[in-house]
């Protein structure tokens, strides 16, 4: 059965077709962002570069970076590439870092990305006869309003639920006969944690779920394919380029396809900004090609990623990325040593954890001090002091051989650590309260 949001023309191109189309649409953003937009026209200039030198994607190399420090002296419009009379909704990051990120869209930026998530919903497997349930925050966060707008596309029955409310959620869920479950991979670790506690699993229809928004590993994957009975499918987007549908996993589950025909990805040394062959790990940079009222140029994401052009089962040509190994700016840096959440995350579940655990990183005597949090299970929780203490022991060596350092490790009660319906607060770092 041929899908509604399966365009073989585009998703199935040839390298050489994908490249003329990229091609052609990047040349013209080019020539619009320089002639609209003054600080693109200034970035440009000082990096004497012109509309003229760029021919199509070889010539990216040549253009400048965008980084979140632009967008952010912009604040509020002053990347707008489109008058505002023509724009029609915003969205915006939290501005927890710093100063908010607002990106623009028109009627059409819109359309573009709804259709994006439409196809991440139909590589999942949806159809207009399935039921799917949004628990991914609405309002100026993306994930709402993307994975509902996809929905609608798709033609599906959406559950607007957003986060939050979870005996709701359960609910709507078992009465409704919810097939497709969107929210973060956190929420839907809570989620299937109470559905099973609940002894409700045999009521649940999902048979599929669309997790972004949070890094999550392969070990929580399948902790919650295995709770609720479903394929767990991952997504990648962010406010700055449009939100999530950048790039999905398809049945293989082998890294999430990027939508070129709209999109242009790079990966770059991120100390040098040398660009990267196909293959090497290293920074993503998105630049848009068909946005119109944001459109960003080599937009620098600070995910750390691979990206692979090996030739996928599903038939899809577009190139594939990895699911973030880690982010260059909250990568955690303790005694010298980088430390990513998800190194701990995986040897945690590895040894028969719940996905609930806090890093704290503080510093004493000028010395950087890693405590890792985690819960037990309640069969766990009835062990002697003496077993705990060796879970404990043991989970400290398991941590230095991944990490190359040493964590002191602290197992707490089940359900001590504040549960989150939306993005985990996993790392506590303290470090900042003695800087300045």
């Amino acid at each position: 059965m041929q899908h509604r949001y399966f365009d073989p023309e585009i998703e199935t191109a040839s390298p050489e077709d994908l490249r003329r189309l990229q091609d052609e649409r990047l040349v013209e953003t080019v020539r619009r962002v320089y002639r609209d937009v003054p600080y693109y026209k200034k970035k440009m200039d000082e990096a004497g570069v012109s509309p003229e030198d760029i021919h199509g994607v070889k010539d990216l190399h040549l253009l400048p970076f965008l980084s979140k420090e632009d967008l952010r002296q912009q604040y509020p419009d002053g990347l707008l590439a489109r008058p505002l009379s023509e724009c029609v909704r915003i969205h915006s990051t939290s501005g927890t870092t710093g100063r908010r990120v607002v990106a623009y869209y028109t009627q059409n930026d819109l359309d573009m990305w709804e259709g994006c998530c439409a196809r991440a919903l139909t590589a999942a497997g949806a159809t207009p006869d399935d039921v799917v349930q949004v628990c991914y925050g609405y309002g100026l966060f993306t994930g709402g309003a993307g994975l509902h707008g996809g929905s609608h596309k798709l033609g599906s029955l959406t559950l607007p639920m957003s986060s939050g409310n979870t005996d709701r959620q359960i609910q709507f869920m078992t009465d409704l006969g919810a097939t497709v479950l969107c929210c973060t991979p956190s929420y839907a670790a809570y989620l299937a944690e109470t559905i099973c506690e609940r002894g409700i699993r045999d009521q649940i229809k999902l048979k599929a779920g669309i997790f972004g928004a949070e890094a999550w590993t392969e070990e929580m994957r399948h902790d919650i394919e295995d709770k609720l009975g479903i394929k767990a499918y991952d997504i990648y987007g962010l406010t700055e380029i449009s939100g999530p549908g950048v790039a999905f996993e398809c049945e293989e589950q082998h890294g999430m396809h990027i939508n070129e025909d709209n999109f242009i990805a790079e990966i770059i040394d991120p100390a040098t900004g040398e660009v990267l062959p196909d293959g090497q790990k290293g920074e993503l940079v998105f630049t848009s090609i068909t946005k119109e009222a944001f459109p960003l140029i080599r937009y620098r994401t600070k995910d750390i990623c691979i990206l692979s052009r090996e030739k996928c089962s599903c038939g899809r040509t577009f190139v594939r990325m990895t699911k973030p190994l880690g982010r260059s700016d909250d990568m955690l840096i303790v005694k010298g040593v980088n430390v990513f959440p998800s190194q701990i995350e995986t040897v945690l579940l590895n040894n028969g954890y719940p996905a609930n655990y806090q890093i704290i990183v503080s510093r004493e005597k000028h010395s950087d001090k890693i405590e890792v949090q985690v819960e037990m299970t309640s069969e766990m929780f009835s062990d002697s002091l003496k077993e705990v203490t060796a879970r404990e022991r043991a989970l400290v060596a398991d941590l230095k051989g991944m990490l190359g350092i040493k964590c002191d490790v602290r197992l707490v009660a089940p359900k001590s650590i504040q549960r989150s319906e939306g993005k985990a607060k996993r790392v506590i770092d303290k470090r900042n309260l003695y800087e300045g």
